[in-house]
């Protein structure tokens, strides 16, 4: 009698025990589901897609801002340097890179990078062009509108500009800054150091000189055709003249 009293008050508790265990089941993988998996996986596709819709749009508004509202620049690869550290365990090697930047309308800019490779030393320095580009005024949209003289430390250069075909009479970087700016026919002169840096550096500070007869005029208070008839010609020429100067 005692075992058959044992075997049915453990019965109920077997039944019980299984009726419980299905709850904690469902109960315990919906927790894991509603906390472990769907919240975090939820956060994570959130989070993955914030963070990634954010990421692109701030990589796609730097390009955008760096290519100018999205226009299109031709960029020259000047000279790229080796350099090197000497340190402990011998020496690491680095690369600078000198990039000049332009739109071929008028805008150039320079810029120089350094990295432990080449091509994140390009990258480095085509921004860095990119923030630094200046208007030049062009005449006829093709040659400078005067002649000029640049300098930067030991490097010296002398700017002249020429008739329709001449082309452009330049070596090395000055060659790259004329063809970034747009510049068709131009005859320069490269007269001491021949360091890229200091020539290009130099061709800046000549082209940064230049002026157009429309902001002299608009300074002094003028109008185009009256300084361009003081070279004895006429007042049609000078008109006409004036009216074929877009800047």
């Amino acid at each position: 009698m005692a075992d058959e009293t044992n075997q049915e008050s453990a019965a109920p508790a077997v039944e019980a025990t299984a009726a419980a265990e299905p709850q904690r089941e469902n109960r315990g993988p919906g927790r894991g589901r509603g906390r472990g998996g769907n919240d975090r996986g939820g956060n994570n596709d959130r989070g993955g897609n914030n963070r990634g819709g954010r990421r692109d749009d701030r990589r796609g508004g730097g390009r955008g801002g760096d290519d100018d509202g999205g226009e299109e620049l031709i960029e020259k690869l000047v000279h790229i340097n080796r350099v090197s550290k000497t340190v402990k365990g011998g020496k690491r090697f680095g690369f600078a890179a000198l990039v000049v930047v332009g739109d071929g309308k008028g805008r150039v800019g320079f810029g120089h990078g350094k990295a432990r490779e080449v091509p994140e030393a390009i990258t480095k320095a085509t921004a860095s062009a990119k923030k630094t580009m200046v208007r030049i005024p062009l005449k006829e949209g093709r040659t400078l509108h005067h002649d000029g003289k640049g300098r930067f430390g030991a490097g010296k250069v002398n700017l002249r500009s020429a008739p329709a075909g001449t082309g452009i009479i330049a070596g090395g970087p000055m060659r790259a800054v004329f063809e970034s700016l747009g510049v068709a026919d131009v005859v320069t002169k490269s007269v001491g150091s021949s360091n890229p840096y200091n020539m290009i550096r130099a061709t800046f500070d000549a082209l940064t000189d230049q002026t157009s007869p429309k902001s002299v005029a608009q300074r002094r208070g003028k109008k185009v055709a009256d300084l361009l008839g003081r070279g004895g010609a006429t007042v049609v020429e000078a008109e006409a003249a004036a009216d074929a100067i877009v800047e």
